[in-house]
């Protein structure tokens, strides 16, 4: 497993791979621009692909050339952000580590923000988790390096003695981030109704409880 510092940020790629063809590059600006209008107007999960692909003014074989599935179609739409959030992230950590931050701190500070990421895109996730078909390979998946990262604060907290040695780390961060898990998240925040400053206090109490 790799430790924070040694994960190197995922950049977007932009909007479209290089040598496309222009025909190809309109056509996924208007599939995105069209689906961001109508899942601001009727809700990422009240839209359908033949929605988006007939106010987009394509076929149905385009989109799907494009996009397998509305999931899809979600996480390219979050690409700049899960980009910008991800390197902005490793940034802060970094600067907490240069000032010698203890690392359930830094785990603390980690989930905060992705509780608020999580709250700023929660329809889009929500879209993307419903209906993404996950990679055989796990560690595939855009969510993948939130996990590491976690899994990555938690050694280091084993390593500085923060923590008792010979806890189950996985299971702990998975523990942690189902309370992020997008359906999970949108339960606590809109079924329950829970503030973000609930939830994120909560979580927090729970890394603060593992220390020594």
């Amino acid at each position: 497993m790799k430790r924070v510092n040694d994960i190197i940020p995922v950049v977007s790629e932009g909007p479209a791979p290089r040598g496309e063809r222009s025909d190809a590059v309109e056509n996924r600006r208007r599939i995105l621009h069209t689906a961001e209008k109508l899942f601001a107007k009727h809700g990422a999960a009240n839209v359908n692909m033949a929605d988006i692909a007939k106010a987009a003014g394509v076929g149905q074989g385009t989109l799907y050339r494009r996009f397998a599935n509305k999931g899809e179609l979600c996480l390219a739409l979050l690409d700049t952000q899960m980009a910008d959030f991800q390197n902005q992230s490793f940034g802060t950590l970094r600067d907490l580590a240069t000032r010698n931050e203890r690392k359930l701190e830094q785990l603390c500070w980690f989930l905060d923000s992705l509780v608020r990421f999580h709250a700023r895109h929660a329809p889009l996730l929500c879209a993307a988790m419903h209906e993404i078909t996950l990679p055989a390979n796990p560690t595939e998946s855009p969510f993948t390096w939130q996990r590491m990262t976690v899994v990555g604060l938690l050694q280091a907290a084993e390593r500085n003695k923060e923590i008792e040695a010979g806890l189950d780390l996985p299971v702990i961060a998975d523990e942690l981030l189902a309370s992020v898990h997008p359906p999970v998240f949108n339960f606590l925040h809109t079924a329950n109704a829970y503030s973000l400053d609930r939830i994120s206090e909560g979580l927090q109490r729970l890394v603060r409880g593992l220390a020594r």
